[in-house]
């Protein structure tokens, strides 16, 4: 075998890491696959083994599986300051780009041009969410007991089971079943040789198993840094608008979400819509959708969808006598802290450990058990956001037929094409103010 890919200068990786953040559309597989073809094939900074070594990694952990494989890859290559780097750098580009789209919905979402826009941007995405289902659920379910899980949780939490007893739930099941009794297990790559070979090799930047001197000091120095990073805006908050403003409460809640988001941003949202629509009353569902389009149609992670609940919620509600905006975008970037700090600790603390908690069987057959409970979880999402979309008038009113015909189109083009989902949501835009002069066309 060849000697380990040489690592780029920092300031080149640097230059990388910025340019991907302005560029990486097309949803976690998009970018995943975006990265291999530019680190692993063309660039070759990480070899395969490694790549997907890194890859399955990550997809043990809750939050961005994209961004937090960007953080392992900038850390192998660097160390510490490559991970940060590349970690931030991967959402920075859509934290402003989104701010922008969310000011101008919640500013102009009611003009006839606007709304015919986010006609035809919920009709494709109520199409990206079934697809997702489908996807996600040709690798979990591969089992009857997975299938049964999967059944179960969509029963919870069309019961209002809180999304987090779910995970936890699916979570011990998969466990105590061991590994393989839910097939394998969603998105954890299947090459078993290939990452055994990348456990043997050296580490590009860091090194892949636990380091044996100083690790405890290392460990207790990012959770040290993490918590007071993740304190100083709670108690600016506590301090400037009280424990009990909307502010802090929107903080606390995507802090909680930070740690059971497993399965991705589609399992989050549907969380989000379960507590911040049905619970709290911070958005609408028809807000929750017009939120998932906007940030399809982005570049960074999916999850950024959760700046745009945030920024509505503070839009609506403004808090301690802020204007509208200033409260949005508090709120918005309050959510966004809460939402990446929690991910990037969680690679930045695991990266040296990779080998390790590989190894331990029972973590990967927890993940198998999540997913296929998540599977559930997104079809009910997914549901719910149609029903509201396609039946605006109730089920026995019938669909709103141009929606449904567009919903229908872009999840054929989703499944038989390589169209990506920002693509279609740009050309769900384009037809809904093409056809907002159309008779029968409304939401």
């Amino acid at each position: 075998m060849s000697s380990a890919p040489q690592a780029p200068s920092f300031v080149t990786a640097l230059r990388y890491w910025a340019r991907l953040g302005c560029v990486n559309f097309g949803g976690p597989a998009g970018q995943i696959a975006m990265m291999h073809r530019d680190l692993v094939t063309e660039r070759k900074w990480i070899d395969e083994p490694r790549y997907l070594h890194a890859l399955s990694f990550c997809s043990l952990l809750p939050g961005p599986e994209a961004q937090q494989l960007a953080t392992y890859i900038g850390w192998t290559l660097h160390g510490m300051r490559g991970g940060l780097a590349a970690g931030i750098l991967f959402v920075l580009p859509s934290v402003f780009v989104l701010l922008g789209l969310s000011w101008l919905y919640a500013a102009h979402g009611a003009l006839p041009a606007v709304a015919a826009v986010l006609a035809g941007v919920k009709a494709v995405v109520v199409a990206i969410l079934l697809d997702a289902v489908l996807r996600i659920g040709k690798r979990a379910l591969r089992t009857a007991l997975a299938s049964a899980l999967a059944l179960a949780a969509f029963a919870a939490v069309a019961g209002g089971i809180a999304f987090p007893w779910i995970v936890l739930g699916a979570g011990v099941l998969g466990g105590l079943r061991g590994m393989g009794a839910f097939g394998g297990g969603g998105s954890v790559a299947p090459r078993r040789s290939m990452e055994r070979e990348a456990s043997s090799r050296g580490n590009e930047g860091g090194s892949a198993v636990a380091p044996r001197s100083g690790a405890g000091r290392r460990v207790a120095g990012i959770l040290a840094l993490a918590s007071a990073l993740w304190l100083t805006p709670l108690l600016l908050v506590f301090s400037l608008l009280g424990s009990g403003s909307l502010p802090a409460k929107l903080y606390l809640f995507f802090t909680q979400a930070a740690f059971v988001t497993f399965g991705g941003a589609y399992a989050v949202l549907a969380y989000v819509n379960q507590a911040a629509v049905s619970q709290f009353g911070w958005i609408t569902a028809a807000q929750a959708v017009d939120g998932l389009g906007l940030a399809e149609s982005t570049p960074g992670p999916l999850i950024m969808v959760l700046q745009f609940v945030g920024f509505m919620a503070g839009w609506q509600a403004p808090a301690g006598g802020l204007s509208a905006g200033a409260s949005a975008v508090l709120c918005a970037l309050l959510t966004t802290w809460a939402t990446f700090l929690p991910s990037l600790t969680l690679v930045l603390v695991g990266a040296p450990y990779i080998d390790r908690l590989r190894q331990v069987p029972r973590l990967s057959a927890a993940l198998a058990g999540i997913l296929a409970a998540v599977t559930g979880v997104i079809l009910h999402l997914g549901l719910t956001f149609g029903r509201s979309v396609l039946f605006p008038g109730g089920l026995a009113a019938g669909p709103v037929l141009w929606s449904f015909s567009l919903a229908v189109a872009a999840l054929v083009a989703l499944r038989i094409s390589k169209i990506g989902p920002a693509l279609l949501v740009l050309a769900g835009a384009l037809l809904g103010l093409t056809m907002s002069s159309t008779a029968g066309f409304a939401q």
